[in-house]
């Protein structure tokens, strides 16, 4: 399967993409005039923080495709996607409470930013939970996209929270609309852990969807003649 064939490439780009990312954000990049070194958890709070988001809207969009056009490879694709968004938006909020204490002198503020991201946390346990509860593929499958489909409300309000209320949480360093207010390197060392954050994610659920297709579709003609070209 070409799942299998490109799952390799991928990790070993974000490995790649990873070491060069901490390199500039550790050693290449200045001190932050205001926050100093600590500002440093940027390079993986960040990067974290945008494929939490990221990964949620795709999950979204594939039970979308599933519930339209009835395909199980969209639904695969939603559940595959899941473990990981909920890795990067754990990671996110972790990497939040070490940047708060030093910064703001708590681990944790019920900032709307912060609560609405800890609430996109259990929108990815619910959707995980739901969907291995229930054990006709079908039911979960539509159980899964329409906790998915409703949690992406969630998605947008944490972008413009900032924006929307007053809140703890600083405002948006890269945006479409205006020059960034961060030094070059300090820019691309986070764009490059952004971009290996992303080849980590194909890499991941290439590898996680898989299986589950397999399993899924075991009874199907290619699948036995696939398992039993890989025995020989």
């Amino acid at each position: 399967m070409l799942a299998g064939r490109l799952a390799p490439w991928c990790a070993g780009l974000a490995a790649v993409l990873a070491a060069l990312g901490l390199w500039l954000g550790f050693f290449v990049a200045p001190a932050d005039a205001v926050q100093g070194e600590v500002y440093r958890v940027i390079f993986i709070h960040v990067p974290a923080a945008w494929m939490s988001m990221f990964i949620y809207l795709l999950m979204a969009f594939w039970s979308a495709v599933g519930l339209v056009m009835n395909t199980r490879m969209s639904f695969l694709l939603a559940r595959a996607l899941a473990p990981t968004g909920a890795m990067f938006c754990f990671v996110a909020l972790w990497t939040g409470a070490l940047w708060g204490r030093p910064t703001w002198g708590a681990y944790w503020a019920w900032d709307a930013r912060l609560t609405l991201q800890l609430l996109l946390l259990f929108l990815y346990f619910g959707f995980i939970a739901l969907t291995r509860a229930i054990a006709e593929p079908n039911r979960a499958d539509r159980a899964g996209a329409l906790i998915a489909l409703v949690g992406a409300v969630n998605v947008p309000v944490i972008y413009f929270s900032v924006q929307w209320w007053s809140t703890l949480h600083q405002g948006a360093s890269v945006s479409f609309s205006r020059a960034p207010s961060m030094a070059a390197t300090m820019l691309a060392g986070m764009l490059t852990m952004a971009l290996a954050a992303w080849a980590y994610s194909v890499a991941v659920v290439l590898w996680r969807v898989r299986p589950m297709i397999l399993v899924r579709e075991r009874h199907a003609d290619w699948v036995v003649r696939l398992l039993a070209e890989e025995r020989v």
